[in-house]
């Protein structure tokens, strides 16, 4: 049973999602559709791709994955079908894929879109998920093309001593998330004593594993499920409670080299 995952900002309050999915079912009664979010903050595509490409990567080759956030971004609404580490992706051409993928996909095709009727969003997607589902020859899905529109984002500045990083997400219980990656912290660390400050608040000197590693009420800093740095309290809420909002400045100072 082919399984095609749904992520977008149109929420659970209007029949958006609904007209989608009867729109794949049409094309495909056999679909297993799961729901990832449609909860992404209006427009917001750097978080809808942080999201997805946290999770999508858990779900089984060959799942197809649906994105639409900002999808009516231009009046040229391109839309592309993309396979890239044995899953398919279909979504907007709006730069969201520069934030999904590391490096730009080999197989892209852009989708034949008629903008017709007042929701054509459930027929470009009802018919690449169709084609895709029925294991037609993916290179017949569209129109081969070798470049998605980039979006650029904040990367951390590194130092011998020193890696600055933003906030890039906070999560429903306010957990405040920072690109600075498990693997870039102990690149620079080299078991030097180190110091994490943000705002104006007091420094953090270590990194622990669990929130209740520390007493409720404290703050704390870990390596979330995803290997990102992220800063919470511990049955509080970080983001509020310390000021912190997105593309906010986070900074590991390391006692420099001798």
């Amino acid at each position: 049973m082919p399984i095609v995952t749904l992520t977008s900002d149109f929420g659970l309050n209007d029949y958006y999602v609904a007209l989608i999915k009867g729109a794949m079912l049409c094309e495909n009664p056999n679909l297993n559709i799961v729901d990832i979010t449609h909860n992404i903050n209006n427009y917001d595509i750097v978080q809808a791709a942080f999201i997805l490409k946290n999770s999508y990567q858990s779900f089984p080759e060959g799942t197809i994955h649906i994105l639409s956030v900002n999808s009516f971004h231009d009046r040229k609404r391109k839309f592309l079908a993309i396979r890239h580490n044995e899953h398919y992706f279909v979504g907007p051409d709006n730069g969201i894929f520069s934030l999904l993928f590391d490096e730009t996909p080999e197989d892209i095709y852009k989708l034949d879109f008629v903008n017709k009727g007042t929701f054509p969003l459930k027929t470009v997607f009802a018919k690449a998920v169709g084609h895709i589902s029925k294991e037609m020859p993916f290179n017949e899905v569209g129109i081969p093309v070798e470049e998605i529109v980039e979006r650029i984002t904040f990367q951390p500045v590194i130092g011998p001593s020193q890696i600055r990083g933003a906030v890039i997400h906070i999560d429903k219980y306010e957990n405040v998330v920072v690109n600075i990656s498990r693997k870039l912290f102990e690149q620079v660390w080299d078991k030097r004593d180190y110091e994490i400050t943000f705002r104006r608040n007091d420094p953090m000197d270590k990194i622990y594993n669990n929130y209740y590693d520390v007493p409720i009420g404290e703050t704390l800093c870990r390596f979330n499920s995803a290997d990102f740095l992220e800063i919470s309290i511990n049955m509080g809420k970080a983001s509020s409670m310390l000021g912190l909002k997105i593309e906010d400045t986070v900074q590991i100072d390391f006692t420099p080299v001798s």
